[in-house]
């Protein structure tokens, strides 16, 4: 079995009151804990402090994540990958950026608010020696051009590569499950929706609150584990915990249990 999560846990730096990152850093790295997943992707990790936090929490971990750059203080966010050394070897990683020059540092296209990366890695299971490519992401979240072009650099990138190796994606894509990046994601079944195997009717599946308070009319259900046809989703969940008014984080962490088909 493979556990897989995705957690955006909220940049350390925003002014969010009595759920600020001092406060609530613990309850999200114990939310991390107690799943235990063996791949974890994580959004708006600021490469200070509060990736620091995260490393030292999660010392069985390694750790991949590069800058997404651009200026001023968001250049330092990262949409890091971990995964548990006990069940992956190393093989290779890399990041490229969600533009029209992906090898690019810091480029944006299509009036992107901020640069958005990909990272992954290629990694080999410790107890079959099976390959696969982990990736994790941060789509931009306007203009709608932005995260459509963000689907199509990635599906482009996918596409070279899925016919070599088994897929696991996870990420905060910023828009919902009927939009067209989630169409180019999972067209042609190439790749599928972890938690709507699990959930058909979709029913309850927002994952941004906004600590609490969404707004109605806002798409949450942004948060998605993807995954080839070469597993088969054993569960997936929403973490929805809290203690009283203080949360995780403004996203909930959405997981998944895979097993590998015969």
């Amino acid at each position: 079995m493979i556990k897989v999560m995705s957690f955006n846990i909220r940049y350390g730096l925003a002014n969010d009151g009595e759920n600020h990152w001092n406060n609530r850093k613990a309850l999200a790295l114990a939310r991390i804990q107690a799943f235990g997943p063996d791949l974890l992707g994580l959004q708006e990790c600021r490469d200070d402090s509060q990736a620091d936090f995260v490393r030292l929490g999660l010392p069985d971990y390694h750790f991949h994540g590069i800058h997404r750059g651009g200026p001023g203080d968001t250049a330092l966010e990262m949409a890091p990958l971990l995964f548990r050394r006990s069940a992956f070897e190393l093989l290779d990683t890399g990041c490229f950026w969600l533009s029209v020059t992906p090898e690019v540092p810091g480029s944006m296209s299509w009036g992107s608010a901020y640069p958005r990366t990909v990272s992954w890695a290629r990694l080999a299971s410790q107890s079959t020696g099976v390959v696969l490519t982990y990736v994790n992401t941060h789509f931009d979240y306007e203009p709608p051009a932005a995260i459509d072009g963000n689907a199509k650099v990635l599906r482009q990138w996918l596409d070279q590569i899925r016919h070599e190796t088994p897929l696991i994606v996870t990420g905060d894509f910023n828009t919902d499950r009927e939009s067209s990046a989630y169409r180019i994601l999972t067209g042609d079944g190439a790749l599928i929706d972890a938690f709507r195997q699990i959930h058909s009717n979709g029913v309850d599946a927002a994952t941004f609150h906004a600590f609490g308070r969404p707004e109605p009319d806002e798409m949450t259900a942004i948060d998605w584990i993807l995954v080839s046809n070469h597993f088969r989703v054993l569960d997936a969940q929403i973490d929805r915990s809290r203690v009283g008014n203080l949360f995780p984080s403004d996203h909930y962490p959405v997981t998944a249990v895979l097993d590998w088909k015969a």
